[in-house]
């Protein structure tokens, strides 16, 4: 017989209070639940309001990974949603801690990727009162989130974690966000304590009065609590496009001439899917671009994928198939797709689906088991690509004229290192289980065109929030969700500002990032329109800082270069410290270029 005790056995054990030397209280149901779930670590900035969640959590073997800045945790959590398909956890203390995290809510909002952000909260009694910490929570986070739950009784904690899970990962994903009063965290006995100080000895009527309202108040809260109801892990169906829309694709592409399928990150939210998607794309055997988290889907040279001229191939395309993306300014809000080219938008949100530009057909249901559905519907004569051989053949000419351009563009010589060059460089030396993290501007664009991931789910960027800031906590959360994978970070240098501080985690929780910082001392996305149609650079100049030393003095190692020649040795280095568990930041000083010349968006 197992000695493995139950959750609910864990909670109301006696001996377990002995071994632990306090009381159960409200942050051990969270920590359970969480535990149910199978949550591996929880990212958190610490916080009174919040410290029991994560002192159980550390007693149940969740990993507890604090960091500098909410929003980065917040970030972590994303990426390790991302990657895993599994929502991530994040916890931070009540007010300021919650306010910092807007912008990365947002960011996994728009991206639907499954985030739980666990808030403290004063104490019940005292919310409104001028508490510390103390603000109306709601309406700032609730436009951000699937679900806004706040938790008013002890016994709704775990209940509460386990709807947020289900509602995270169902339909459209999306973060979820759970308000932890502080006094429904900690034992009863101390809030009982806590409550009858506050109400004071005093035998007025108002005194006796405020000391029967304070112990109702309490005896509602932990009322029920002694009940444990252990954790339910809930099935969340994956929503399903109709085979009505599966049957019209069908004969839609069956009759096209020059198809094209473009995939975008919702593809990808089941992440376990992906071998079998890029399985299917190959058995579609139509041309295809990949947007977001569906960069790398099928590795680095398959024929089918295109890198370069979208906008082109999508005005000559006479079927149109997009599998998670809106038409968004990504494709110039649906005119990039000709007017009597026919479209079909697979997506989860039906708002998606029809954003800018009305599809002839709208499948709404998971995007990567819609293409999985047509590749094993349709007939076997077109596998391969061999009924669009001369299309394909027409595209990759195309792409291979525009690599023969970039080619040229890489060996132009300058005071310090040629982006496209060092990008040639990094493709060359990254391992081949290597994920790319992307934070900047310019120069993060530029790496799309160049870099080419090498498997699925090993590409993250922000997503269509265009957020800056995303590189440390996505790091985090990548090195955590992918034990032992190498993790680039691809920083512009306005962008390595926002995690700099962060390579202070990376030391202390051994993770060895590689950061590559692109340093042209300048926003020089901004700069590059702002300056020509405004004849002014205001705002956009910055300075040849030297973060690598920024990065040493954290406990990382520091690499600077200022030539094309040490390149190839410098990110060698790094990748030995990387392999010797030591986190490592490589400040590259840049040339000016005119690689993305025109490419403002709104």
């Amino acid at each position: 017989m197992s000695d493995k005790k139950s959750p609910e056995q864990a909670l109301n054990d006696p001996a377990m209070d002995k071994k632990t030397h306090r009381s159960r209280h409200g942050g051990d149901r969270v920590a359970l639940a969480l535990k149910a779930h199978g949550v591996r670590c929880i990212f958190t900035l610490c916080g009174g309001h919040i410290s029991p969640i994560l002192a159980a959590s550390k007693a149940l073997g969740i990993r507890i990974v604090d960091v500098r800045d909410e929003a980065t945790a917040v970030f972590a959590a994303d990426a390790t949603a991302r990657l895993t398909g599994l929502p991530g956890v994040a916890a931070v203390t009540a007010g300021p801690g919650i306010t910092n995290t807007i912008t990365a809510l947002k960011n996994a909002q728009l991206a639907h990727s499954p985030v739980i952000l666990i808030g403290g909260a004063a104490p019940t009694a005292l919310q409104g009162r001028g508490a510390l910490q103390d603000i109306d929570q709601r309406p700032l986070v609730e436009p951000h989130v699937k679900l806004f739950r706040k938790i008013r009784r002890v016994r709704d904690l775990g209940p509460a974690v386990d709807e947020a899970f289900a509602v995270a990962r169902a339909g459209v994903p999306g973060p979820v966000f759970i308000e932890c009063p502080v006094d429904l965290l900690y034992d009863e006995k101390t809030i009982r304590e806590w409550y009858t100080d506050a109400a004071g000895k005093g035998s007025s009527i108002a005194d006796r009065l405020l000391r029967f309202y304070l112990n109702r108040h309490v005896a509602r809260m932990f009322g029920g609590s002694q009940d444990f109801a252990p954790p339910v892990v809930r099935l969340v169906d994956t929503p399903r496009a109709a085979q009505a829309n599966v049957n019209d694709a069908l004969a839609v592409l069956a009759k096209a001439e020059r198809p094209l399928l473009v995939i975008g990150s919702q593809a990808l939210v089941a992440a376990s899917e992906a071998a079998s998607l890029a399985a299917a794309v190959t058995r579609l055997g139509i041309p295809v671009y990949l947007s977001g988290m569906a960069r790398g889907l099928l590795g680095r040279d398959h024929p089918l994928q295109m890198r370069h001229q979208r906008r082109n191939a999508l005005r000559e395309a006479d079927c149109v198939l997009l599998a998670g993306v809106p038409c968004d300014f990504r494709l110039d809000y649906g005119k990039h797709v000709r007017r009597n080219a026919k479209l079909i938008a697979a997506n989860r949100s039906a708002k998606d689906a029809r954003l800018n530009r009305k599809p002839d057909i709208a499948a709404i249901g998971d995007a990567g088991l819609f293409l999985q559905h047509l590749a094993k519907e349709q007939p076997l004569t077109s596998e391969a690509g061999s009924r669009h051989a001369g299309w394909i053949a027409q595209l990759r000419a195309r792409d291979a004229q525009r690599e023969a351009e970039i080619t040229t563009q890489a060996k132009a010589e300058g005071e310090f290192v040629n982006p496209i060059a060092l990008f040639r460089a990094i493709e060359q030396e990254a391992g081949e289980g290597a994920i790319f993290v992307a934070d900047g501007g310019d120069f993060v664009a530029t790496a799309s065109y160049v870099l080419h991931p090498r498997a699925p789910l090993t590409w993250l960027d922000p997503g269509a929030f265009g957020t800056l800031g995303v590189g440390a906590g996505f790091a985090l959360g990548a090195a955590l969700a992918r034990p032992g994978s190498e993790v680039w970070i691809i920083f512009g240098d306005g962008a390595c500002g926002y995690g700099l501080a962060e390579f202070d985690t990376f030391v202390r929780h051994g993770i060895p990032v590689i950061a590559i910082v692109g340093n042209d001392a300048g926003w020089t996305q901004i700069a590059r329109e702002q300056v020509k149609m405004l004849g002014d650079d205001v705002g956009t100049v910055l300075a040849h800082t030297d973060y690598h030393d920024v990065a040493a003095a954290f406990g990382a190692e520091g690499i600077l270069v200022k030539s094309l020649a040490k390149v190839p040795i410098a990110l060698a280095h790094a990748r030995a410290f990387a392999r010797s568990g030591r986190p490592v930041l490589v400040n590259i000083w840049l040339d000016k270029t005119e690689f993305r010349e025109g490419s403002l968006s709104m």
